[in-house]
C-alpha cells in the first residue's frame, strides 16, 4: 500500500505506539503516537485521522500495545462518532510488528527510515 498511489493521511495511516523503542527506525510517513501518551492524546488522534479509510496500528511486535491502542481508537472513535465522522473505516493491526517490518523492509527506504544497525544488531 504504502509503495502504491495511495496517499498517507488521505487513503491510510498507520500510527505508531511505540515508547521508547521509536528508536532505530520507522515506517515512512507514520503517525507517532506512544503507547504512554495514547489515551491523553486520543481526541486529536481521532479527529486527525477521521477521513482516513485505513488506519494501521503497530508497536514492536504488535502483540500487546498495537492492538491496544487500536481497540482504545475504534472506541473511542465509535462513541464520538458524529456526522461528521462517519467515514467507514476500517481498523487494523500490523501482524508482526515494526520488529517483522524492518526485518524485511529495512534496506528499502520508500518503506523504512532513519533505521539504525545497532539498535537491531543482536549479534554482540
Amino acid at each position: 500500500m504504502i509503495k502504491s498511489d495511495k496517499k498517507p493521511l488521505k487513503d491510510y495511516v498507520v500510527v505508531d505506539v511505540r515508547d521508547d523503542d521509536f528508536l532505530g527506525g520507522n515506517i515512512v510517513n507514520c503517525l507517532r503516537a506512544p503507547s504512554t501518551k495514547f489515551e491523553d492524546n486520543i481526541d486529536t488522534l481521532v479527529e486527525q485521522t477521521k477521513d482516513v479509510p485505513k488506519v494501521i496500528f503497530h508497536c514492536s511486535l504488535s502483540q500487546q500495545r498495537g492492538p491496544k491502542a487500536a481497540r482504545i481508537y475504534a472506541e473511542h472513535r465509535e462513541s464520538a462518532e458524529t456526522s461528521e465522522t462517519n467515514v467507514p473505516q476500517e481498523i487494523l493491526v500490523l501482524r508482526g510488528g515494526f520488529s517483522q517490518f524492518q526485518a524485511a523492509f529495512r534496506k528499502d527506504p520508500e518503506l523504512v527510515e532513519k533505521w539504525r544497525k545497532e539498535v537491531w544488531d543482536y549479534s554482540f
